[in-house]
């Protein structure tokens, strides 16, 4: 399955033939778009792996936003995982057509527990996908660790999904309830409890008249809520949805997260580009392992958010 591939009918097809516009496998893994460009080293080690491709005119087209049928099928390039949910038959959505390109990826998506669709059975495959709805997907299926007690307060304090057309079956119950699109966010705030600083840490002693207060800024992360843990991060860290915040604590820690052309600079609600997304899967896959991490030499590591 191939990223971005657009071929939507059934005469294309046929043919065999793409549409000048759609993705296709490039004569090589080096677009002439992306020299130069501060995510080019990311772009090229997911090529060079066939997990993600550039369009006809071997173009990548890195600021192009990603749609969710584009990422359903980065996410089934790049990650093989056992099914946490089967369905029962076809297309578990209305508005992905059987033979569409991305069906493939979209069913493995869902019944791996990468993506989820919409009330009324949609899956709105042309819909761009949000840097945070990357990130929580990412957190949520791939088994990263807690960086401190406070996420996982914020963790269990996610709402169940809402039913798609299929119910899913056999899904594991270890696993964090799945990501929502933003679009539903607005039904899910009443049942997301932001963490206080009792839920984090027991209450500290007064201190001795002579001894400074301890601040924040002085308190180890193992002990502060993760609302100020992803602050100290960055700086539009108010702008993360209630519910991503601690899949976002848990992808920076875990060194997913890369921000250009600011590290401290996250736009979690902003559409995530092609070029955004090949960073972001390229550094889940170093975490895991699957992958080389890009040497400190590279100006591209210095927009990985840093772990220390």
């Amino acid at each position: 399955m191939l990223l971005g591939l657009g071929v939507a009918t059934s005469t294309v097809f046929a043919c065999l033939k793409p549409a000048p516009s759609v993705a296709v496998a490039p004569t090589n893994t080096s677009f002439p778009d992306t020299q130069g460009y501060w995510g080019q080293p990311f772009i090229q080690a997911l090529a060079q792996r066939d997990i993600i491709t550039g369009y006809e005119d071997n173009t990548y087209r890195p600021e192009q936003p990603v749609g969710r049928d584009e990422f359903a099928s980065i996410l089934h390039n790049a990650f093989s995982q056992p099914a946490e949910r089967q369905l029962s038959r076809g297309s578990v959505y209305k508005d992905v057509p059987e033979g569409y390109w991305a069906a493939s990826a979209i069913h493995d998506a869902y019944e791996m527990g990468f993506m989820q669709g919409y009330p009324g059975g949609e899956f709105r495959p042309k819909q761009s996908i949000s840097r945070v709805e990357v990130l929580v997907s990412l957190a949520r299926n791939l088994n990263l660790p807690q960086p401190n007690a406070a996420v996982n307060n914020v963790a269990t304090a996610a709402p169940t999904p809402v039913a798609t057309a299929q119910q899913p079956q056999n899904r594991r119950s270890t696993k964090r309830p799945w990501m929502f699109p933003l679009a539903m966010t607005g039904l899910m705030q009443p049942l997301m409890a932001r963490p206080t600083q009792a839920t984090a840490a027991a209450p500290a002693p007064a201190p001795a008249p002579s001894a400074p207060a301890q601040t924040a800024a002085s308190t180890p992360a193992a002990q502060r809520p993760v609302s100020l843990t992803v602050s100290d991060y960055y700086k539009d860290a108010a702008q993360i949805p209630q519910y991503a915040i601690a899949d976002v604590a848990q992808t920076t820690a875990a060194g997913i997260v890369v921000n250009h052309p600011d590290p401290q600079i996250l736009n979690p609600n902003q559409a995530a580009t092609r070029g955004e997304v090949a960073a972001l899967i390229h550094q889940a896959l170093v975490h895991q392992g699957k992958i080389a991490s890009l040497p400190s030499s590279e100006t591209a590591s210095s927009y990985i958010v840093s772990r220390e």
